[in-house]
C-alpha cells in the first residue's frame, strides 16, 4: 500500500484501527478518589510535582466520560486549564495523558480524556467513533474544569492531537468558550476516510467502500454484533509501508502499548467511517478567530499537509510550527521534540 495507491480495507485500519473495550464500563458520575502510585497505569512515568485525580463526567448526549486530571501540586488560586485528547484511537494513559501531566507541571490544571465509546468512557457499541459526539467530547471537558474550584473558567483551551485535533479545531469553533487552541501531528478524519490520503481517492473508489459499508450494515443488524475492520499487524514481517510501520512502533512496543488503546489491540468497526465520509469538520475553522490557533506538525510527517492546509483556511491569529525532522509520531511522546516550552508560552499568553 502506497499513501497515493490506497487499498479501501487498508484505509479503514490504518485511518480508524484499533479497539475500544468490549463491554461497558460502569461508572459513577462525580468524581472519583484519587489514584495512587500503585496503581498508576500510564505508559509515561508519574511526576512527582503533580496531583491526579480519576474523574468522570457526562456530555451532552448522556455519555459518561472517563478522565485523568493533573494539578501542580505547587498551587495557588485559580488556574488556567487545558482540556486535551488523542491521537485518534488512542486512550488518555498514552500521548494526551503525557501531555497533560506535562503541561500541569507548567502551572496548568488539565485533564486527559478518552473520548465516548473507547477506554473507560461509556457509550455504545462499543469501537466506534463520531465526528459530532466526538467534537463534543471537548466541550464536555470544558464544562467539567469550569466548575472545579482549581480551574479559572475564563482561562480555558484545548490540545488535540493526530485526529483529535481536527475535532478539537471543531469544537472551538463553536464552543466561543475556549480562548485558545494548539494541535499536533494533526488529521482531519472526515478528509482522510472521504478522500484517502493525499485526496487520493477516486470518485469509484468512494462509491464501492460506501457500498461494502452499507450491505455491512445488514451482516451487523442481523448478528447484532458490529464487526471490526481489524487494526495495526501482529508483526512486521512482510510490511513495508513506512506509515504502518511507523504506528507499529508506538502502539504495538513497549513504548506506547496500552491494552485499552484502539490502536494496540483489534480495531475500530467496519462501518466507523460511514459517519466522517460525509461531514467535513473543519468547514467553519475560520470562525475560530479572533481566538489564537497553534498547528505544530513534524517536517517528515505524512500528515503534514492536514495541518499546512488548516494553517491556510483559518483566520489570524494563527501560527504554524513545522518541528524539523520529526514524524507524526514523534510528537505523541518524544519530549525532547515536543515543543512543550512553545506551547506554554503560547497558552500563558492567551490565557492571562
Amino acid at each position: 500500500m502506497t499513501k497515493t495507491g490506497i487499498d479501501r480495507r487498508a484505509l479503514m485500519q490504518l485511518t480508524g484501527m484499533g479497539l475500544a473495550a468490549l463491554t461497558t464500563v460502569s461508572m459513577a458520575p462525580g468524581r472519583a478518589a484519587a489514584q495512587t502510585d500503585a496503581a498508576w497505569d500510564k505508559t509515561f512515568q508519574q511526576s512527582e510535582n503533580i496531583d491526579h485525580e480519576k474523574v468522570t463526567f457526562t456530555n451532552r448526549y448522556g455519555i459518561t466520560l472517563s478522565g485523568d486530571l493533573y494539578l501542580p501540586r505547587d498551587r495557588s488560586g485559580p488556574l488556567p486549564a487545558l482540556a486535551i485528547a488523542g491521537p485518534f484511537g488512542a486512550v488518555k494513559e498514552q500521548s494526551a495523558g503525557l501531555y497533560a501531566q506535562t503541561m500541569a507541571e507548567r502551572g496548568y490544571a488539565t485533564i486527559a480524556f478518552d473520548p465516548s465509546f473507547v477506554g473507560e468512557s461509556g457509550g455504545m457499541p462499543r469501537q466506534v467513533a463520531s465526528p459530532d459526539i466526538n467534537t463534543e467530547d471537548f466541550s464536555a471537558a470544558v464544562d467539567y474544569l469550569g466548575l472545579r474550584a482549581e480551574v479559572d473558567r475564563e482561562r480555558i483551551g484545548i490540545i488535540g492531537i493526530c485526529g483529535f485535533a481536527g475535532m478539537a479545531l471543531n469544537a472551538v469553533a463553536v464552543d466561543k468558550r475556549v480562548k485558545a487552541v494548539a494541535t499536533t501531528s494533526m488529521y482531519d478524519m472526515t478528509r482522510v476516510m472521504a478522500r484517502g490520503y493525499d485526496d487520493a481517492m477516486t470518485p469509484e473508489q468512494r462509491s464501492l467502500a460506501l457500498t461494502d459499508m452499507s450491505r455491512q450494515r445488514w451482516t451487523d443488524a442481523e448478528t447484532g454484533i458490529p464487526t471490526l475492520a481489524g487494526g495495526l499487524p501482529e508483526t512486521l514481517d512482510g510490511v513495508d509501508d513506512p506509515v504502518i510501520r511507523m504506528y507499529f512502533d508506538y502502539y504495538k512496543t513497549p513504548r506506547g502499548f496500552h491494552e485499552r488503546s484502539v490502536n494496540s489491540t483489534t480495531g475500530w468497526t467496519v462501518t466507523n467511517p460511514l459517519s466522517f465520509m460525509n461531514m467535513p469538520i473543519l468547514t467553519y475553522i475560520d470562525q475560530i478567530s479572533p481566538r489564537p490557533m497553534l498547528l505544530i506538525a513534524g517536517e517528515n510527517a505524512h500528515s503534514l499537509y492536514f495541518s499546512e492546509d488548516a494553517f491556510a483556511a483559518a483566520a489570524e491569529p494563527k501560527e504554524l510550527m513545522v518541528i524539523p525532522g520529526a514524524d507524526h509520531v514523534d510528537l505523541y511522546d518524544q519530549t525532547d521534540i515536543i515543543p512543550f516550552d512553545r506551547l506554554a508560552e503560547f497558552f500563558a499568553s492567551h490565557l492571562a
